[in-house]
């Protein structure tokens, strides 16, 4: 540019570009033309020293943005540094302790070997401390409940044991796998190791005040999917602006095999010298009332919560514990790993917790835009609504309204039904449960045992091959319930070809752990009897843990059928998938790869490894499906839709348990010939769509087969057919096709 030519700017004309850079940071050459002839101001402008100028202008937001980004993490990595120094010293303190200990331990059997008489203080000091860790609500004297004295008593050792645990040495915290601290990672988080129950940490950086931190954290059913209910059945103040109060919380069961469980505990809020926040809570002993376990099993909450204190760059650092005992005798032996996990624990609740906040921190900043302007409360709600709905299927409480029907000789799948829908469909928002015929909800639900099956890697598959195990006439009928005047009954259509699906994104977490999509599966119609199958269906569906290298690995597949256009308010009936990892044991013999938890709970006793099986494989280890599946029904139907309820979900199981065979590790020798399975359905249909499409417009037979022969036969003819056979169709209507076959030399 010249410089002669140069113009400075003046504010109005400053004020002018940054209005239009506001618009389009980018102007083409037209456009910085036009603005020059529409703006009077920046007519003794040149047009390439306005070029410039926006070209200078995009490079002043560049380096700003990354400015703010390398602001934000300096403050993360600073507040990590701190957790680290602090996380080196309590690991110092408890070096020095277990120098002390060992020093002390060798002392006392150095005097017990030269005293001519039983010395006991050594066993005395052993016994005593193994009962201590063993029964930790046993230390401390009975505290008269009834009172605010005897209630102030217990929350200040609540805290004081509670503080030990998040900052000090009272648990053997080791790091958990695949948790590496970092400026991009949720923080610290660690898993106990040899402790009564099973207990989890998390600590990190949030840009939120502790107060509003301090508020999310202690609305658990918001961010806890397994939190069933939580009561405040009383509060009493303390000094400092601190509350005792005492809690019933409820939870879900995880699997159809288990019982739920539940907690009577004291939550006590407080605020310490330093202006950190404190909220601990613990189970309060069977003698001190609470309302009674009906249909779940009272579980003990230790000593556990949240310390929140401010951070002084901004935000606020918590350091969250949990640790529980669930009583995991109570369950199948098979069962007991689902309790006696840390790691599942950390995944479900203490990480749940961390990535909420951090979550609702990110939103309130503005750092997270999402598509469809839906506001993120909306999209939240309809994740719990999917997660409680799916979870009240699998549950089945009884105070619910939930009843069990008489099976059919066969324990495989169970079907319960409730006559209340209000409570899954809000009844004020659907047409359907008005109907004077409406019976209510009906749901069947399964468990099974997979073996070496990576949970991430099945449930990407069932959500990424939904045609692989779903019923497209099935999803008609849960589709049409919507509707004031639904199918009567659905029934199964193997003659028509399964729809194909499109996943649209909707929302996901922060380190998309969690995805909420909507579906939309595409009809299509082949004959008048099929032309109500024709239209287009839509899915809410929540996805999780599809990450194969996802901590704690529990993935769950929950959707629900919707309307094309549905609302905020719009009714949900969940149903889907939800794999749950149980912790491999040394000692454990190997199980068999599918097995059906509900006829028997047992694994394959056989405890020698099979000839050329893989050693040390990366998936050696078993999880629980859960499948629950909810149907709406007419009363004078409901066994018609119970027994496709039930022969619906046998099928899926026997889809999963062929998809659980194809997914897992070979484990067979290399001398054996892998077994051959039948084609699937969609690929046998499309074998005879082809033969009847040539004999429509050749008039001549393609396969030399009997029509009535299996589906497996015509398409293995078809596959292995001497000539090179082409087919074009139309999508839209996939019957009819077009051929070239190319006959090969016989020369």
């Amino acid at each position: 540019m010249d410089t002669s030519k140069y113009v400075r700017y003046t504010p109005e004309q400053v004020e002018a570009l940054e209005r239009v850079y506001a618009e389009c940071p980018k102007p083409t050459s037209i456009k910085r033309h036009q603005l020059i002839r529409e703006c009077s101001i920046l007519s003794n402008v040149d047009p390439k020293q306005i070029k410039v100028w926006f070209q200078n202008r995009r490079c002043r937001e560049k380096q700003r943005k990354e400015a703010s980004h390398l602001q934000t993490v300096n403050r993360k990595l600073t507040a990590m540094n701190k957790l680290l120094m602090e996380e080196n010293d309590r690991l110092q303190k408890q070096v020095s302790h277990l120098v002390y200990d060992n020093g002390y331990m060798r002392q006392q059997l150095h005097t017990q070997v030269n005293s001519t008489t039983t010395d006991t203080c050594c066993e005395t000091v052993v016994v005593s401390g193994q009962q201590q860790q063993q029964n930790p609500m046993a230390q401390h004297p009975q505290r008269d409940v009834n009172s605010p004295t005897g209630l102030l008593a217990i929350a200040e050792e609540t805290l004081a044991e509670f503080l030990s645990k998040a900052t000090g040495t009272a648990v053997d915290w080791v790091q958990m796998i695949g948790m590496k601290p970092g400026p991009e990672s949720i923080g610290i988080v660690t898993v106990s190791r040899n402790c009564d129950g099973v207990a989890a940490r998390a600590c990190g950086l949030v840009s939120l005040e502790p107060m509003k931190v301090a508020e999310i954290l202690k609305d658990r059913p918001s961010w806890y999917h397994d939190c069933r209910c939580l009561d405040i059945l009383s509060v009493i103040p303390t000094g400092k602006g601190g509350t005792i109060e005492l809690i019933y919380l409820q939870t879900y069961a995880p699997t159809t095999l288990a019982s739920a469980r539940d907690f009577w505990t004291l939550r006590y809020t407080t605020s310490l010298e330093d202006g950190s926040l404190v909220i601990c809570e613990r189970s309060l002993t069977p003698t001190t009332g609470g309302p009674p376990a009906t249909s779940s099993v009272r579980a003990t909450m230790l000593p556990s919560g949240y310390l929140i204190r401010p951070f002084e760059g901004g935000g606020s650092i918590i350091h969250i514990v949990d640790h529980i005992d669930l009583d995991a005798c109570s369950v199948p032996e098979v069962l007991r790993p689902l309790y006696e996990s840390s790691k599942i624990l950390a995944q479900k609740m203490t990480m749940a917790a961390f990535r909420y906040v951090r979550q609702i921190a990110q939103e309130t900043n503005g750092e997270i835009q999402y598509v469809g302007g839906r506001q993120p409360a909306a999209l939240r709600a309809f994740s719990q609504r999917l997660c409680r709905g799916f979870n009240n299927a699998v549950s089945g409480f009884i105070d619910d309204g939930w009843t069990i029907m008489d099976n059919d000789g066969l324990e495989d799948v169970t079907i319960a039904v409730n006559s209340s829908p209000n409570k899954f469909l809000d009844a004020q928002y659907n047409t359907l449960s008005i109907l004077p015929t409406f019976g209510g909800v009906l749901c069947a639900r399964a468990s099974m045992l997979l073996q070496d099956v990576c949970p991430a890697l099945l449930v990407r598959f069932l959500r990424e091959h939904r045609s692989e195990w779903a019923d497209y006439g099935v999803d008609a009928y849960s589709s049409a319930s919507l509707k004031a005047s639904p199918y009567a009954v659905p029934c199964a259509r193997p003659g028509v070809f399964p729809s194909s699906q499109v996943i649209l994104p909707l929302a996901q977490t922060v380190e998309h752990e969690e995805f909420l999509e909507v579906v939309r599966l595409e009809g299509h119609a082949f004959s008048p009897e099929n032309i109500a199958l024709s239209r287009d269906m839509y899915l809410l569906q929540l996805c999780s843990g599809i990450e194969e290298n996802a901590t704690g690995a529990c993935a769950q597949l929950v959707f629900a059928h919707i309307d094309e256009s549905f609302g905020d308010d719009a009714p949900l009936l969940p149903s889907g998938f939800s794999v749950i990892p149980l912790e491999p044991k040394s000692d454990s013999p190997i199980a068999a790869r599918t097995l059906d938890l509900a006829s028997t709970l047992e694994a394959r006793t056989g405890g020698t490894r099979p000839a050329g099986e893989v050693e040390g494989s990366k998936y050696n280890h078993r999880s629980v499906l859960t499948i629950a599946f909810q149907f709406t029904f007419e009363n004078h139907y409901r066994e018609n839709v119970a027994a496709m309820a039930r022969q619906y979900v046998r099928n899926i199981v026997g889809s999963v348990q062929r998809v659980a065979m194809a997914i897992a590790p070979s484990r067979l020798c290399s001398q054996m010939t892998p077994k051959c399975f039948p084609g699937s359905p969609e690929a046998i249909t499309l074998a005879r769509w082809i033969c009847k499409s040539y004999k429509v417009h050749t008039g001549g037979e393609l396969l030399q087969v009997d029509s009535q022969a299996a589906g497996d036969a015509v398409l293995k003819q078809l596959w292995h057919h001497t000539d090179s056979i082409m087919c074009c169709s139309v999508k839209m209507n996939v019957r009819f096709c077009s051929f070239f076959i190319c006959k090969p030399s016989r020369t």
